[in-house]
C-alpha cells in the first residue's frame, strides 16, 4: 500500500518541485472551488429538499448528484493538503483518490440517470410510465453508490497490491464509467433532437423536448470540459506508460474534474425553475 501511494504522491512532489507558480495557481483555484462548490450545492440540497414538494424521479437524482457534489467538495481540503506538504501526506493521498474516484464516477452515473429519465419523460412516455417512479429511482441511486464504492475500492486494493496491473485497471474504469456513459448520453440527445422534429408536436410538447435537449447538451459540456481530459490520460498512459508532462497533465486534469462540482448547478435549473429563483 505505501509503495503505490508513494508512487502517488511523487506526482505532488514533482508538481511543488519543478513548477512551484502552477503549484501556487492551483491551490488557489482549489480554494475556489471548494468555496464556490460548497455554497452552490447547498443551497440546492436546501431547494430540492425542502422547497421542492413533488419529489420527482429526477429530483431524486439530482439530489444524488448534489450530495456527490458535496462530498467533491469535502475532499478538497485533502488535496489543497497534499499541494501544502508536497505530496508528503500519504493519508492525505489515499483519503483524495479514494474520495475522488467515488464521487467522480457517482457524479458522471447520476448525469446519465439524469439524462436517461429525461430521455424517457419525453420520448418513451407511456413506456416508461411504470418505471418512472420514487422508489425505482431511489433504489437507482443506492446501486450507484455501491456500484462505485465497491469499485473504486477493488481497484484500489488491487493496485496497493499489484502496483503493475493498475493503468490496466484505470482502462477498464475509464470504458466502462465514461466512454459507455458519454455514448449513452449523445444517443439520447440525437433521439431527442430527432423526436423534435416531428411537425405533429403540439407547442407544449415541443418546449418539453427543447428544454431536455438542453439539458443533454449542458451534461455533453460538463463531461468535455471536466472528465474527458482525465479520461483521454487514461488511455493514453496505458498506451504510453512513458508520456511526456506527466506532472502537469495529471494535476490540471484532476482539477477540471473537481469543476463538475461548480458546473453541475447548472443542470439543476433544468430540472426545477425553484433553483433558479433561489439563485
Amino acid at each position: 500500500m505505501g509503495a503505490y501511494l508513494e508512487r502517488l504522491a511523487h506526482l505532488d512532489e514533482g508538481l511543488y518541485n519543478d513548477f512551484y507558480g502552477l503549484w501556487i495557481a492551483l491551490m488557489v483555484i482549489n480554494s475556489v472551488i471548494f468555496l464556490v462548490g460548497m455554497l452552490l450545492n447547498t443551497v440546492a440540497l436546501y431547494v430540492f429538499c425542502y422547497r421542492t414538494k413533488q419529489k420527482t424521479t429526477s429530483v431524486i437524482y439530482t439530489i444524488n448528484l448534489a450530495v456527490t457534489d458535496l462530498l467533491v467538495n469535502l475532499s478538497l481540503p485533502t488535496r489543497i493538503s497534499l499541494y501544502y506538504s508536497g505530496g508528503a501526506c500519504l493519508t492525505c493521498s489515499y483519503m483524495h483518490i479514494f474520495s475522488y474516484f467515488v464521487n467522480m464516477y457517482c457524479s458522471i452515473l447520476f448525469l446519465t440517470c439524469i439524462c436517461v429519465d429525461r430521455y424517457l419523460a419525453i420520448v418513451q412516455v407511456e413506456a416508461s410510465r411504470r418505471w418512472r417512479n420514487s422508489s425505482v429511482a431511489k433504489l437507482v441511486c443506492i446501486t450507484v453508490w455501491l456500484f462505485a464504492i465497491v469499485v473504486t475500492y477493488s481497484f484500489l486494493s488491487t493496485a496497493f497490491q499489484h502496483t503493475g496491473c493498475c493503468i490496466s485497471k484505470l482502462l477498464f474504469l475509464t470504458i466502462t464509467e465514461f466512454f459507455l456513459p458519454l455514448i449513452v448520453i449523445v444517443v439520447f440527445t440525437l433521439r431527442i433532437m430527432w423526436a423534435l422534429t416531428d411537425r405533429r408536436l403540439m407547442q407544449q410538447s415541443r418546449k418539453r423536448r427543447r428544454r431536455a435537449v438542453q439539458l443533454l447538451i449542458t451534461v455533453l459540456i460538463i463531461f468535455t470540459v471536466c472528465f474527458t481530459p482525465f479520461h483521454i490520460r487514461q488511455v493514453l498512459l496505458y498506451f504510453y506508460p512513458d508520456m511526456p508532462h506527466q506532472v502537469i497533465v495529471y494535476h490540471l486534469t484532476v482539477t477540471l474534474s473537481s469543476l463538475n462540482s461548480c458546473m453541475d448547478p447548472v443542470v439543476y435549473c433544468f430540472v426545477t425553475n425553484n433553483f433558479k429563483v433561489s439563485l
